[in-house]
C-alpha cells in the first residue's frame, strides 16, 4: 500500500498552533519588565536551536557533540551581514537576516555533513566533536572573521525605520524572535509528518530495515543534518540580533553541550520535549544565576535527577498521564503528588541550605564573612547549629519523600487497575 501521509492541518493541531501564537503575542503584554522580555527572547532562540538538535538526536538517532558549529557560524555570517548593512555596502532587511544565518548553517551542513553522516552511532558523535574542536580552534586562528577573543559586535538598529520598527526596543526584538520561532516550529513539525521525517524515524529505530525497503540511511541522515543546520543557523542569526555580539563561545563545545542538555531534560522522544527543555534551561541560566553562585551545581544536580528518575525527560512524565486522563482518573493522583511535592520541598530546603553554607564558608568568607541570610533567616555559617539543622532537614525530607513515593505508587496502582478494566471492557 502506498504511503499516505497524515493530514498536516486538522482541528486539534490548528487549535494548538493558534494557542501557541496567542501565547507568543500575549506574553510581553503580561510580563513587561525588561528582564522578562530579555529572558523570553532567549527562550525563543533556544527553542529553535533545541528543536533543530532534536531533528538529529530525537528523530534520526544521531548524537552530535558539535551542533553549535552551525549555530555559531550562522551567527557570525549574520553579524558580518548586519555590519555591512550598517556600512551601506549591503542591502538586506533586518527582519529577514535570519535567512542569511540559515543559509550559512545549511552551507556548512552540506560540507561537514558529507563527512559526519558517513557513520552513525559513536563514530558520528566523535567526528562531530572533532569538527567542533576544529572550528573552535579556527575562531582564534582567523581573528579577521571571528574577531578573536573579543568577538564581533554590531548594531541592530540600521537603515530607515519601517512603520516605526527599528528593532531598538527589546519588545520589537522579542516579536521578531517570536515570529521566527513560530514559523520554525511549524516548519520543523511539518517535516516530522513528511516521508523524510518518517524515514528518519525508521533509520533511528532500525537502519538495516530502512535499507531493505529501498532507502539509503546515509542519505537520510545527510538530509536531516542539512535541514537541522539550516534551522540552527536561523537561531544563531537571531542570537546575533538579540545580543549584538558574537564570540568564539557561540561555536564552542559548551554551547553544543547546552543544547544537548535542553533536549535531554525536555525529552527527545517527543516534539514538544525540547521546547520545554529550552524554556526551563534558559530560565535556570537567566534567573537562578542572579541569585546564587551555585546555580551550575543546582543545574547539574537537576540534570542528574532527571537522568536517574525520568530518563525520558519532562515530556515523558506528561505523556505518562495520558491513559489516566482518558479515563478521568488524574484527580486520584493529585493528592499523592501534593504530598510528594511538599516532601520534596523539605528535602530541597536541606540541600539548598548545605550548598549555600558551603559556598559562604569556602568562597565568600574572605569578602563578606560567614554571616549570611537564607530563607529570611540570618545566621553564622561558621557555627555548628546551622549545619546540624540543615542535615536534620535533609534527612527528614528524604524520609518523607520515601514515604510519599509509596503513596504515589499506591495511587498509580489504583489508577492502572481502572485503566486496564476500561480497556478490557
Amino acid at each position: 500500500m502506498a504511503y499516505q501521509p497524515p493530514p498536516l492541518i486538522h482541528r486539534k493541531r490548528l487549535l494548538t498552533w493558534g494557542l501557541t501564537a496567542a501565547v507568543l503575542i500575549v506574553m510581553p503584554l503580561i510580563f513587561k519588565q525588561s528582564f522578562a522580555l530579555s529572558m523570553m527572547s532567549q527562550m525563543g532562540i533556544a527553542i529553535i536551536f533545541a528543536l533543530s538538535y532534536n531533528m538529529l538526536l530525537g528523530q534520526t538517532g544521531m548524537l552530535s557533540f558539535g551542533h553549535a558549529v552551525y549555530f555559531g557560524l550562522g551567527a557570525f555570517f549574520s553579524v558580518h551581514a548586519l555590519n555591512a548593512v550598517g556600512a551601506g555596502n549591503f542591502h538586506w532587511p533586518v527582519t529577514l537576516l535570519p535567512l542569511i544565518g540559515g543559509v550559512a548553517g545549511l552551507f556548512f551542513g552540506v560540507i561537514f555533513g558529507y563527512v559526519t553522516t558517513k557513520h552513525s552511532g559513536t563514530p558520528f558523535a566523535m567526528i562531530s566533536l572533532g569538527i567542533a574542536e576544529m572550528v573552535a580552534a579556527c575562531s582564534l586562528m582567523f581573528p579577521t572573521f571571528f574577531g578573536g577573543e573579543g568577538g564581533i559586535s554590531t548594531d541592530r538598529v540600521v537603515g530607515n525605520a519601517v512603520m516605526g520598527i527599528t528593532f531598538g526596543p527589546s519588545i520589537q526584538v522579542y516579536y521578531l524572535i517570536a515570529g521566527w520561532c513560530f514559523v520554525c516550529m511549524v516548519a520543523m513539525y511539518a517535516l516530522t509528518q513528511t516521508p523524510l521525517g518518517r524515514m528518519a524515524n525508521a533509520v533511528r529505530d532500525n537502519a538495516e530495515r530502512a535499507r531493505f525497503v529501498g532507502y539509503n540511511p546515509t542519505h537520510v541522515r545527510y538530509m536531516m543534518l542539512m535541514l537541522s543546520s539550516f534551522f540552527a543557523g536561523i537561531a544563531g542569526a537571531l542570537a546575533a540580533i538579540n545580543y549584538e555580539l558574537v564570540t568564539a563561545e557561540n561555536v564552542g563545545v559548551v554551547a553544543s553541550g547546552n543544547v544537548l542538555l535542553m533536549s535531554f531534560i525536555g525529552g527527545i522522544g517527543h516534539f514538544f520535549g525540547p521546547i520545554i527543555g529550552a524554556m526551563l534551561v534558559t530560565f535556570i541560566q537567566s534567573a537562578l544565576s542572579n541569585y546564587t553562585l551555585a546555580w551550575l551545581l543546582y543545574f547539574g544536580l537537576f540534570f542528574l535527577v532527571m537522568i536517574l528518575f525520568a530518563p525520558g525527560g519532562i515530556a515523558s512524565l506528561i505523556t505518562l498521564h495520558k491513559p489516566a486522563w482518558e479515563v478521568a482518573q488524574v484527580r486520584k493522583l493529585v493528592p499523592s503528588y501534593i504530598v510528594a511535592g511538599l516532601a520534596g520541598a523539605v528535602l530541597l530546603v536541606g540541600v539548598i541550605s548545605l550548598i549555600e553554607m558551603i559556598y559562604q564558608v569556602e568562597t565568600k568568607a574572605e569578602q563578606s564573612g560567614t554571616e549570611m541570610s537564607l530563607f529570611g533567616i540570618g545566621f553564622d555559617a561558621a557555627t555548628v547549629m546551622p549545619w546540624v539543622v540543615s542535615v536534620c532537614i535533609l534527612f527528614v525530607g528524604a524520609l518523607l519523600l520515601w514515604m510519599a513515593s509509596r503513596y504515589v505508587r499506591s495511587s498509580w496502582t489504583q489508577v492502572a487497575a481502572v485503566i486496564n478494566a476500561r480497556r478490557s471492557a
